[in-house]
């Protein structure tokens, strides 16, 4: 598990298209001394962004041959680069935050929240105390508390900064602020559910369940696993059943890869057909790019 990687920085429009277009050209981007310059950014936002584009599995660590470490963008980043770099479609500001949710490592603090954490009401005091609980419960080695704290307010202003009137102008907000997925109010905490599947995207959420099958190995899934499995709707978008059933819906009609969706008395079941998850997204985005122009 890992915590307090972001440097207490929350991800901001427009830092990863730099990020991208930094490591594009060169891999050890990360590594260099004028990196801060050169993107300008402040010598810990570079270590931030480093964070976010692992986090948000556009990039990732390796190895090179002369043994240093490099930053090179996986298969989805390369997709975002060549579709989305902005994130102006708020699939992919859905995409990045399934990524980060989904996922234990690196981001351990918001696969924490929207999988685990049961209560979709909570005062900032019990989030932190019920996360420190649980990193307690489930972390072999001691983590201070500081590094909990830093987790929980980046959790938060990464969905919530420049909501309110409150908020200074000069508020930069993050690009998933757009997903509307939690709210603050008065020192409390909501998990919000979304009114309808715009607010997501169709794209999204179908990618979303064809990965979870390829990296689970299965071709059939059940609507209450949808509803209460980690890394699926129900938890990563905070989905009731009955806006899940309507996007069940509405891809079995999908033009290329309709779903097979069985219902019974006893167990309501979703086939997906054989298609690589990323191939889909592609395929997904070139069309929508096409439409847009």
């Amino acid at each position: 598990m890992a915590y307090g990687q972001h440097q207490s920085f929350y991800l901001r429009d427009r830092w990863l298209s730099k990020a991208i277009k930094q490591l594009k050209k060169d891999s050890r981007f990360f590594y260099d001394k004028e990196a801060f310059e050169k993107i300008g950014l402040g010598k810990n936002m570079v270590q931030s962004l480093r964070f976010w584009v692992v986090a948000t599995n556009l990039a990732e660590e390796q190895t090179n041959d002369e043994r240093k470490k490099v930053h090179l963008l996986t298969k989805f980043g390369d997709l975002i680069d060549e579709y989305d770099r902005h994130i102006q479609f708020v699939d992919t500001a859905s995409l990045l935050h399934y990524q980060l949710s989904s996922n234990f490592e690196p981001s351990t603090v918001w696969f924490w929240f929207f999988n685990i954490l049961d209560e979709t009401t909570v005062s900032k005091e019990d989030l932190f105390r019920l996360f420190s609980k649980w990193v307690v419960q489930n972390e072999e080695k001691r983590v201070s508390e500081k590094s909990l704290k830093r987790d929980i307010d980046c959790l938060i202003k990464l969905y919530t900064a420049g909501q309110t009137a409150n908020d200074p102008e000069e508020v930069i907000q993050s690009p998933l602020n757009k997903l509307n997925v939690m709210s603050e109010k008065n020192g409390m905490i909501f998990k919000k559910t979304p009114n309808s599947i715009e607010e997501i995207g169709l794209s999204a959420l179908y990618f979303s369940l064809l990965d979870y099958c390829s990296k689970n190995s299965v071709e059939m899934v059940s609507v209450d696993e949808i509803i209460y499995q980690d890394g699926l709707w129900g938890n990563v978008f905070n989905m009731n059943r009955n806006l899940i059933i309507q996007a069940l819906h509405q891809l079995t009609n999908h033009p290329l890869h309709p779903i097979t969706f069985t219902r019974t008395n006893n167990l309501d079941t979703v086939r997906v057909p054989k298609v690589d998850p990323l191939e889909y997204l592609k395929d997904e985005y070139s069309r929508k790019v096409y439409v847009q122009s």
